[in-house]
C-alpha cells in the first residue's frame, strides 16, 4: 500500500485511517433504510426540530418565538475573508499564539526557524482545541490543549510539506520540536484597562508534553497489557498528545481527552502483521508523518507493542497545582475521546458522557458508583463505576447498555483496553462521528455533534460493525453532519432509557433537497456543515462551533469559513455570530468569570499555504486563542 505520510497536512484524520485500513464496502443493503422522505415530511416525524413528542414536551408557537428571542447580537453573513468576523457591537483580540512565551524568560517566536525543541517546549503550543477557564482567589488560570501540529508549517524552514521521514534534511531536534508543540498549556492571566494578557512570571504556567510523568489510575492499572520494559508495573506511562476536547469535573481539575494518539506510531519492522485490536484502533507500522520513532523507542510498536494501551484515554489535571501528576483514567474507555461532559446527579453520582471521534463509532456514558461531596475524597469517583454505550432506537427511545464481564464476555481491564471491542459486542448504535457533547444547564438534556460520515450506509465501520441510514443517523455519505439531543428518563442520568430527537440537521438549502437541505431550522442565513465544538452558556443557549468543508462550492456553495453559531434550545433558531480566517477550524469556547469575555480557539489558519492569519501580510500562520468582548463591556452569554 501506498505510505500515508505522501498525504499532506491539510488531509483529515480519518482519511490517515481509511487510507491505511480501507473500510469494506457495504453489500446488504437490505440493512439500508432509505430515507426518501420530503424535507418537510421528515422534519414531521419524531426526528423534527422542536418536536417533542417522543420528549413530552410541546412546539412552540411562532408569535412565540419573536417575543422569546434571547440572543443578543445581530447575525451575520458567512464569507472567505482571512480574518475573524464578529458581529457589530463585538470586538475581539488575540489572546496568545501558537510559539508565544508563557515564562518571563521563554524567547519570542522566530517566523525564520519556528523555533527549536527546547524553545517550544516552554512557549505555547500548536493548534489550541478545548480549554477552559478556573479561578484561584483572584488569579484567573487557563487550561488549554495544543492537539497537534501542521508539518508544513512547523518545518516550514525545511523542504516544505513532506513528512518526516521523506526529510533527511531534518535533524532530531526538528521532530523535538514538532513533538513539544503537543499537549497542554497552562497559563495565568490578568485583565487590565479592558485587556487580557499572560502573566508570564506565574508560578502557575507550564507545558504538559508527550515527555511528562502520567499515573494510569482504574481497571487498566497494572495490567499485563500495560506493561512495558519502562514500566514494568503498568502504572506510569509518559506523556499526552493529539488532546481534542476538554472536560471540567465539579471539584475544580481539567479533563483532557486524548483523541487521535494512533497516528504517532509506526513500526521498524514494516512487514509485521497487525492483531485485530491494533487495526480497530488504527495503530499501523507507518505514522503520520510526525517521526516520533525515530527520537524515542516507545513509539516503535515493533520493540514495544504495549505502548499503545496506554494512549487513548481522558487525563486528569489539577491546574492549581503544579507540583501534582496528571492522571490517565483508564474506567472512562480508551477510544478517540472526544470531549468529557460532567454531570452530577441528583442522587450525587458523577455521571461522564462522551463521544469517540470517528466514523461510524459510539457514544458512551460512565456513572460512579460513589457519590460527590464537597470537601471529600474525589479520587475513586473516576476509578470506580459503570461504563455504558448508547443505542438508539429509530423510534425516538434509546437505552445505555453497560459493559460488564457478563454483558461483554470481557474482564474490566480489557473492556478499559479495548472498549471499542466491547461496544461492539453488545450491538452498540454506529455513529456519524461523534464529538462533542454538551449539557444544558437548565435541563437534563444532552446534545452531542455528530460532525459528519461519508461512509454512512456505504462502508461498515473499522470493526466491521454496520452503519446502516436511519435513526439517529437519517443521511446516507453525510457530508453534513447533525446534533442530537437526548433526554433521560424521569430526568436521571443514571436512568438505563432516554428518548431523543434532532436539533439540526446540518445542510444547503440553496443547492440540497430533502435531508441534504438540512432541517427547517437551516436557511441561507445561517447554513453551516460539520458541527463539531458544542458549548451552553450560563443562559442556556448552545454554541456550536464548525470544522468542515471550507471550499465555498458545490454542495458548501455559500458556507464560507468555518463559523461560530448559536442556537435557541427552546425556539430551535440558530443565528451565526463569528466566521473564522482561511483555512482555520473554530474550536475551544470558555468564558472569563464575570462572563463580559469570550475565549475562542482558531486551530490551524492555513493548513494548506492560503493564510497568513493573524498577523497578515507574508506572516506565518498560527493557531491562536482571541479574546470576544461586547464594545459596551455588557455579559456574552
Amino acid at each position: 500500500m501506498d505510505n500515508p505520510n505522501h498525504f499532506a497536512d491539510e488531509t483529515p484524520f480519518d482519511d490517515y485511517d481509511e487510507h491505511i485500513d480501507p473500510r469494506p464496502e457495504e453489500t446488504d443493503f437490505d440493512r439500508v433504510v432509505e430515507a426518501a422522505m420530503s424535507r418537510r415530511g421528515f422534519m414531521g416525524s419524531v426526528l423534527a426540530l422542536g418536536s417533542f413528542a417522543a420528549l413530552g414536551g410541546a412546539l412552540v408557537p411562532s408569535g412565540a418565538r419573536a417575543a422569546a428571542d434571547r440572543f443578543a447580537f445581530e447575525a451575520i453573513p458567512a464569507n472567505t475573508l482571512d480574518d475573524i468576523t464578529v458581529p457589530p457591537g463585538f470586538t475581539w483580540e488575540p489572546l496568545i499564539r501558537w510559539g508565544d512565551p508563557i515564562t518571563a524568560d521563554g524567547p519570542e517566536f522566530d517566523p525564520a526557524t519556528r523555533g527549536t525543541g527546547e524553545s517550544q517546549a516552554i512557549t505555547f503550543g500548536d493548534n489550541t482545541d478545548g480549554m477552559d477557564i478556573f479561578s484561584l482567589g483572584d488569579r484567573t488560570l487557563l487550561v488549554v490543549n495544543n492537539e497537534y501540529t501542521n508539518r508544513s508549517i512547523i518545518w516550514g524552514n525545511r523542504m516544505e510539506g513532506l513528512a518526516a521521514d521523506a526529510k533527511p534534511e531534518l535533524q532530531d531536534d526538528d521532530i523535538l520540536k514538532g513533538m513539544m508543540a503537543h499537549g497542554i498549556a497552562i497559563v495565568e492571566l490578568k485583565e487590565k484597562d479592558g485587556k487580557w494578557t499572560i502573566v508570564r512570571n506565574s508560578q502557575y504556567n507550564r507545558r504538559i508534553t508527550p515527555q511528562s510523568e502520567m499515573e494510569i489510575t482504574g481497571p487498566a492499572a497494572g495490567h499485563d497489557l500495560m506493561k512495558t520494559n519502562a514500566d514494568p508495573t503498568g502504572t506510569k506511562s509518559l506523556g499526552t498528545w493529539n488532546n481534542c476536547g476538554n472536560g471540567v469535573t465539579p471539584w475544580g481539575t481539567y479533563l483532557t481527552c486524548e483523541e487521535n494518539f494512533n497516528g504517532y506510531f509506526s513500526a521498524s519492522d514494516e512487514n509485521r502483521e497487525r492483531s485485530d485490536t491494533e487495526v480497530r484502533y488504527g495503530i499501523n507500522t507507518s505514522d503520520w508523518g510526525y517521526g516520533w520513532a525515530r527520537i524515542d523507542e516507545r513509539f516503535d510498536i515493533t520493540k514495544h507493542p504495549n505502548e499503545p494501551h496506554r494512549a487513548g484515554y481522558v487525563v486528569e489535571i489539577d491546574p492549581r497545582d503544579p507540583t501534582a501528576t496528571p492522571k490517565k483514567r483508564t474506567a472512562l474507555g480508551r477510544f478517540k475521546h472526544e470531549n468529557a461532559e460532567c454531570v452530577i446527579n441528583p442522587d450525587g453520582r458523577l455521571v461522564i458522557y462522551m463521544g469517540d471521534d470517528e466514523r461510524g463509532e459510539f457514544i458512551y456514558r460512565y456513572v460512579s458508583d460513589g457519590v460527590y461531596a464537597p470537601g471529600d475524597e474525589t479520587e475513586s469517583l473516576m476509578t470506580n463505576g459503570v461504563l455504558s454505550v448508547a443505542k438508539f432506537s429509530d423510534d425516538g427511545t434509546g437505552e445505555w447498555i453497560d459493559l460488564t464481564p457478563e454483558t461483554t464476555e470481557m474482564s474490566t481491564a480489557e473492556i478499559a483496553i479495548y472498549t471499542r471491542q466491547a461496544g461492539s459486542k453488545v450491538g452498540a448504535t454506529t455513529m456519524d462521528r461523534p464529538e462533542w457533547i454538551a449539557t444544558n444547564p437548565l435541563k437534563a438534556e444532552l446534545y452531542c455533534a455528530l460532525t459528519n460520515n461519508k461512509n454512512r450506509g456505504l462502508k461498515t465501520n473499522a470493526g466491521g460493525d454496520d452503519t446502516p441510514v436511519g435513526g439517529a443517523n437519517p443521511r446516507e455519505a453525510n457530508n453534513y453532519g447533525q446534533i442530537v439531543r437526548w433526554r433521560p428518563n424521569e430526568d436521571d442520568h443514571t436512568a438505563m432509557g432516554f428518548t431523543w430527537d434532532l436539533y439540526v440537521l446540518a445542510g444547503n438549502p440553496a443547492v440540497g433537497e430533502g435531508h441534504y437541505a438540512g432541517s427547517e431550522n437551516v436557511n441561507k442565513d445561517n447554513m453551516f456543515n460539520s458541527p463539531d465544538g458544542l458549548a451552553f452558556d450560563d443562559n442556556g443557549l448552545l454554541w456550536i462551533q464548525t470544522d468542515g468543508n471550507y471550499g465555498n462550492d458545490g454542495e458548501f456553495a455559500g458556507m464560507g469559513n468555518n463559523q461560530m453559531l448559536a442556537g435557541d434550545p427552546i425556539t430551535g433558531e440558530i443565528r451565526r455570530f463569528m466566521v473564522g480566517p482561511n483555512e482555520a477550524e473554530i474550536t475551544g469556547l470558555t468564558w472569563s468569570a464575570d462572563n463580559r469575555t469570550m475565549f475562542v480557539g482558531i486551530q490551524h489558519p492555513g493548513e494548506r499555504g492560503g493564510s497568513h492569519w493573524p498577523e497578515g501580510g507574508d506572516a506565518v500562520p498560527r493557531s491562536t486563542i482571541i479574546a470576544v468582548k461586547r464594545e459596551d463591556g455588557g455579559i456574552i452569554g
